[in-house]
């Protein structure tokens, strides 16, 4: 199977998935569901939980976004957004993980609450990864039923990630929020940075839900910095969020 080239990757990713933001409870509840099923079921970094729904104390103060699969009207991955009205709402990095920034002036207590901004909580359900061991019968994790999802479809998968990232830079330059902070792995934040998202590492490597290190976004640069063809999906991203925030 051949990739997708950089020049069809908007129209690819438009004709297959959209991205969602909503605040009822049957989107969150679905962003739970994925994150239950990423984070407590196949990662094992939270533990399961009865109702199947992976939420936290953060999520009180978080904005949700899903990107849904067209024609199966499947959720095809979710992120959330966690944002501070006030200092009693602090971002997990401040909780946990402030000693990790060495870069003093990007502490997020520099900045005014309502502009800062947490991204977290990144993921994408096992039946839309792919990974090389799909091709293999009985592959454990990212198995794909090549009988649902047509070979067009399957090459647009990989860039679920950059969509869910490219909507919460949608969401965030629509509310005027212009520091965002994130805990990822350092090779995560290199795919995103090779994109053109600018993702400035401003802390060493730490044991946090595996290895991750804290890196810095300011939301304005990314349309800059994004290779071309991103451009126009996070133009296309903009155009479908529009009317829904």
């Amino acid at each position: 199977m051949t990739e997708i080239s950089e020049e069809s990757i908007s129209s690819h990713f438009s004709d297959y998935l959209r991205p969602v933001f909503s605040e009822t409870q049957q989107h969150k509840n679905q962003s739970f569901e994925i994150r239950h099923q990423v984070y407590c079921e196949e990662l094992h970094f939270e533990p399961e939980r009865d109702d199947r729904l992976e939420t936290d104390e953060f999520d009180k103060h978080a904005l949700h976004c899903l990107i849904q699969h067209k024609s199966s009207e499947l959720f095809a991955g979710t992120v959330r957004l966690i944002v501070s009205d006030n200092p009693s709402q602090l971002l997990p990095i401040e909780l946990y993980c402030k000693e990790a920034i060495q870069r003093p002036d990007l502490f997020p207590d520099n900045f005014a609450r309502n502009d800062i901004c947490e991204i977290s909580r990144l993921a994408v359900p096992a039946q839309f990864r792919r990974r090389k061991m799909d091709n293999y019968e009985g592959a454990a994790i990212g198995m794909i039923n090549k009988e649902i999802y047509s070979e067009t479809e399957l090459r647009c998968f990989p860039f679920i990630a950059v969509g869910l990232y490219l909507s919460a830079t949608s969401i965030l330059l629509k509310k005027n929020i212009n520091h965002c902070f994130v805990m990822v792995e350092p090779r995560l934040a290199r795919s995103m940075r090779f994109v053109g998202l600018p993702f400035e590492q401003i802390g060493p490597v730490i044991d946090y839900h595996g290895k991750r290190a804290p890196y810095y976004i300011q939301p304005k640069q990314v349309e800059q910095n994004l290779k071309q063809d991103f451009k126009a999906l996070l133009q296309n991203i903009d155009i479908e969020l529009q009317p829904q925030i």
